[in-house]
């Protein structure tokens, strides 16, 4: 054995690869909570998202879509806001989540920025982001970007998610899409499918052993008291 004079081996746990492989499986549906980054009566970040529903439904998703219209700036109303409620009560439902931002001034909107400064990181010694699974996709007006899902990935990660590796980016959305708002057939909308039928595959993978995968040394060695204080804390 090597010499690791550190490591406390009374909280130091094999890997269990039979709870890996063969966890219980959940018999319901994948739950998948869409968000979108406009207001517009026709935005495009919304038809996006109505797609990638329509998607995740025929594979096999129970899909809720957040309104984000009334949601107040962070901090210029309390958490027990209807608007504030209604997303953290959806953040909690879901096992897995869909962000889709436009890209204005080289950036996701507030609106998008907003929602997700709405959820918190941790509240009352639970993390209610994380283990969760997430795809990113953005709409754009002009020629293609990624700095919106590039910033959504960075945000992700901040939030303990487990962001799939594919993403959408659809330039010219305005092209993109019908009168009656679907989008129209084109290898942009297949990279719409694309990133569906891969958050299905890693939510099925994961959400069954987030618990495990989630068993982290450094926090089997404080005591529950010791963890809430610590994830709760206000300041560093």
């Amino acid at each position: 054995m090597p010499d690791i004079p550190n490591l406390d081996e009374r909280h130091v746990q094999p890997i269990d690869t039979d709870r890996l492989l063969s966890p219980e499986r959940a018999a319901h549906s994948p739950r998948i909570l869409l968000l979108y980054g406009s207001l517009r009566e026709r935005s495009y970040s919304r038809l996006m998202t109505e797609e990638a529903t329509r998607i995740l439904t025929r594979f096999g998703a129970e899909t809720r879509t957040y309104r984000p219209s009334g949601l107040p700036l962070p901090d210029d109303a309390d958490a027990d806001h209807p608007k504030v409620q209604e997303l953290r009560d959806l953040v909690a439902w879901s096992e897995g989540m869909v962000w889709c931002s436009p890209e204005r001034h080289g950036a996701m909107t507030g609106i998008m920025k907003t929602q997700i400064d709405w959820i918190p990181l941790s509240l009352g010694g639970m993390r209610p982001t994380q283990g969760k699974t997430l795809a990113v996709m953005q709409v754009s007006g002009g020629s293609q970007s990624f700095n919106a899902v590039n910033q959504l990935r960075i945000l992700g990660r901040w939030m303990r998610l487990l962001t799939i590796p594919n993403q959408s980016s659809t330039p010219k959305a305005f092209l993109e899409f019908d009168e009656a708002g679907r989008m129209k057939p084109s290898p942009f909308y297949d990279r719409v499918v694309d990133v569906m039928e891969e958050l299905m595959k890693f939510t099925f993978l994961t959400r069954d052993n987030k618990a495990y995968l989630l068993n982290r040394y450094s926090e089997r060695k404080e005591s529950a008291a010791d963890l809430s204080k610590r994830v709760n804390q206000k300041a560093i």
